[in-house]
């Protein structure tokens, strides 16, 4: 009896060193969710972040969560005189209207930085009425697309024409809405590298690949 016992629990250790050897072959050629230790698979913002300073430790490069550059950049907009007699001016001078980006990826040697909004949203998928797919997310994320605030950022970040100097990373069920996704196709047209549709947020890959094959090089 003592002897079954010992040969099964050897053939057991056998195996388990089988698939360890194994998944460190598998770990070797592809970067695995489990690499990156406590991050809430749930939450859209956090995986990235965690993700992405993972990818930049001991690099050129650092993300920033929330970057406050651009907070009062609508405070100084200048008016023309008419305007400003026409519109409200409150008592208490206004100092803080600008826009925050989720975050930014600096490469500190170059002094250049990506803007970067993650967007996580609902969607029309199977078994969701066409209505789940409602959000306006995708939409207000367009403002970036602007003439004032593309000058703004191609300044401060230091990414030229033809390029964008943003990066939208979109999650969750929008990520695979027939109609959403031909929207957000259609309205990033040339420049599809700036959006990314990372539909799986398990596989940090999905969205490290599109980085590194097709942003990274614009912040050297």
């Amino acid at each position: 009896m003592a002897t079954k016992l010992q040969a099964r629990g050897d053939s057991a250790m056998v195996l388990r060193i089988g698939m360890f050897i194994m998944g460190s072959k598998e770990l070797r050629t592809r970067s695995t969710w489990q690499d990156y230790s406590g991050l809430n698979a749930g939450v859209a913002e956090q995986n990235f972040l965690s993700v992405f300073e993972h990818e930049f430790k001991n690099t050129s490069f650092r993300i920033r969560a929330k970057p406050g550059e651009f907070k009062s950049i609508y405070v100084d907009v200048p008016l023309d005189p008419y305007v400003q007699s026409q519109i409200y001016t409150p008592d208490v001078a206004i100092d803080k209207h600008g826009i925050t980006p989720d975050y930014a990826i600096d490469n500190i040697v170059t002094s250049k930085t990506l803007y970067v909004e993650v967007k996580r949203q609902d969607g029309w998928v199977e078994g969701k009425p066409r209505s789940a797919g409602r959000g306006n997310a995708h939409e207000r994320s367009c403002k970036y697309f602007t003439p004032g605030l593309l000058t703004i950022l191609r300044r401060k970040g230091g990414i030229v024409e033809p390029h964008l100097p943003f990066w939208t990373v979109f999650q969750g069920d929008i990520s695979r809405d027939p109609c959403r996704v031909r929207e957000i196709t259609l309205w990033y047209g040339e420049h599809k590298s700036h959006f990314c549709m990372w539909r799986n947020s398990q596989d940090p890959e999905e969205v490290l690949s599109h980085f590194r094959s097709h942003l990274k090089h614009l912040l050297e």
